[in-house]
């Protein structure tokens, strides 16, 4: 994947030389820690009593990170708004006292541009999380922060997503935040050298001509999983849903048989352990399933790190398996089809 990184005429150059730059996005997040303090300390003084969080696509992933992020470190109820509420619809609901989180890589789409000018205007505290600190949505917040992930040139958005994973924590992840993430750029990169091309090779192999994937998990890790099934789709074209393990049994789990691969993230903390029953029926089933957390899968390197920071490892080896999977399958990932950065959805 490195030997690439330089060319940047080569299919899939730009987003193998962004994966691999993740590990110094982590730390130039961390040098800036400061920032995210003071920022976390407003936020605690306005003591809302309940956050809606607005993203589309992969900052969709982490804003349901940051909804677990809100549940469990500031014990405050959360959840995923729909901006056509406020901007088809013309909802006004009452937003006192509630914290209006607004991520987005590019800080351009106009519907969360319009539906956090309407959150703040209902009484909403705003708070932007972009890596475009001059954009419309940062300038409409009235708490921005910069994730600092610097320019994405592959449409497939990689260092920007742990960028904004992180960026999350050190708002909603306590005092000690910033203390509990100082490890993080060391495990991101042994993560990502601890599997090699070859090893790469050989794991994607039983993946290139599958149809439909499935991918599971519980916890923190669902936003990896929900994510990871986005790479797949915009890179190597297949059909790739994700699924909470809890929902995988229930009716999802019929159309799996040996056809359909299961990529299930099982890395040690609470959610791996709620993900044995899952594992349990899955064998069951004799389901191909690759797991992310283990060794004999996509290991991770967490270094003593909190559960909570797991899925900022668990979707490394993931970002390099849909690279791998994209150019098994004559995809350049950098380019895919139909696709552009900024999505204009109003």
């Amino acid at each position: 994947m490195s030997a690439a990184a330089t060319d940047h005429t080569t299919p899939g150059a730009l987003m193998a030389a962004e994966v691999a730059e993740q590990p110094a996005v982590l730390g130039q997040l961390l040098a800036a820690q400061a920032e995210f303090a003071g920022a976390a300390a407003r936020i605690a003084r306005a003591a809302p009593r309940f956050v809606l969080i607005a993203a589309r696509g992969t900052s969709d992933h982490a804003g349901l990170y940051a909804k677990y992020l809100a549940e469990v470190q500031m014990q405050l109820p959360a959840g995923l708004v729909s901006p056509s509420a406020l901007t088809v619809y013309g909802a006004k609901p009452d937003m006192s006292d509630v914290l209006f989180v607004a991520v987005s890589q590019s800080g351009r789409s106009p519907d969360l541009v319009d539906s956090l000018t309407a959150a703040r205007a209902r009484g909403a505290l705003t708070l932007a999380v972009t890596n475009a600190i001059d954009s419309p949505l940062a300038d409409a917040a009235e708490i921005a922060v910069d994730v600092r992930a610097g320019a994405e040139r592959a449409v497939a958005a990689t260092k920007s997503y742990t960028a904004e994973l992180l960026s999350l924590y050190l708002l909603f992840g306590g005092e000690h935040a910033a203390r509990d993430a100082e490890q993080l750029p060391e495990a991101a990169a042994r993560t990502l050298a601890l599997t090699p091309d070859d090893r790469l090779a050989a794991i994607a192999a039983p993946l290139q001509y599958a149809e439909r994937l499935v991918l599971t998990a519980r916890g923190y890790s669902y936003a990896t999983a929900r994510e990871a099934a986005l790479k797949l789709m915009e890179t190597s074209y297949l059909s790739a849903m994700a699924f909470s393990g809890a929902d995988l049994l229930h009716g999802p789990l019929a159309m799996i048989d040996r056809s359909v691969p299961v990529i299930a993230i099982t890395s040690p903390g609470r959610g791996g352990k709620a993900m044995e029953p899952v594992l349990a029926r899955l064998a069951e089933l004799d389901a191909h399933v690759l797991r992310v957390g283990v060794d004999e899968g996509l290991p991770i390197v967490a270094l003593g790190l909190p559960e909570q920071l797991q899925p900022i490892l668990e979707i490394l080896p993931l970002q390099r398996l849909a690279w791998r999977l994209a150019l098994d399958r004559g995809i350049d990932p950098d380019r895919p089809r139909g696709l552009s950065k900024v999505t204009q959805t109003l």
